[in-house]
């Protein structure tokens, strides 16, 4: 059936999500504290941030040192995993398993892991922030990858448009605002080699398990620290 203006296509009702529905069941009472990463880590006294004592960032942030080197992984890996199930609006495959074929493609390609990683979540903001995904995977990535992987998300779907003029209201000549950077041809070919390519469901997808490794190398290292916002 082809839909238009005079013939939409028809509402979608609110889902049942399993996480929604365990958050709603499992709510933290009042004087119950969140679980903490370590056994043998101890929460601070203090539960206004203005009150925390110099001693209590000390011992705080001698734990966060720890936490940081798994838990920011395995909490991006979190955010994407939890699509795993949600319906799409009619690409053959859902956004999630469109983010595990675009990294699968780069890996088959020899591409280097940061790349790879990179890859994968380029699209982790795609349904809750449509708009602005790219700067949202760009954020969430900048402080652990090189700049030219920063350029190239904050703008990936500005150079997709060249090759989907066929879309209503698409601009194909978006990305010739960037012509002549030095990195316009990656982004270029990036963008037709593993964003483009990777909505098909013939494909075989590795699972994200053969990425878990990667990520957790990618986001365990020193994190750069950006300039205050202007």
């Amino acid at each position: 059936m082809t839909y238009d203006s005079a013939n939409p296509a028809p509402p979608m009702l609110p889902r049942s999500s399993a996480v929604l529905n365990a958050a709603r069941m499992e709510p933290r009472m009042a004087g119950e504290a969140s679980p903490i990463g370590h056994p043998e880590w101890t929460s601070i006294a203090s539960s206004d941030l203005a009150d925390v004592t110099a001693e209590e960032w000390v011992h705080m942030n001698a734990q966060r040192a720890q936490w940081r080197k798994t838990e920011v992984a395995t909490q991006a890996l979190e955010m994407l995993a939890v699509s795993k199930d949600a319906p799409g609006f009619g690409y053959q495959i859902n956004n999630y398993e469109h983010c595990l074929q675009s990294a699968t493609l780069a890996l088959q390609d020899g591409q280097d892991e940061e790349t790879i990683v990179v890859t994968l979540f380029h699209d982790i903001g795609f349904v809750a922030c449509n708009e602005t995904h790219g700067e949202f995977a760009a954020e969430l990535l900048r402080p652990y990858v090189d700049e030219i992987h920063v350029w190239t998300l904050q703008r990936h779907m500005y150079f997709q448009a060249i090759h989907c003029t066929t879309c209503p209201g698409v601009d194909g000549n978006l990305r010739e605002k960037w012509r002549g950077h030095p990195w316009f041809d990656w982004a270029a070919n990036w963008v037709r080699k593993y964003d483009l390519a990777s909505v098909n469901a013939n494909l075989e997808t590795a699972p994200i398990s053969v990425f878990e490794p990667m990520v957790h190398r990618v986001f365990g290292r020193e994190p750069k620290v950006g300039p205050l916002p202007e």
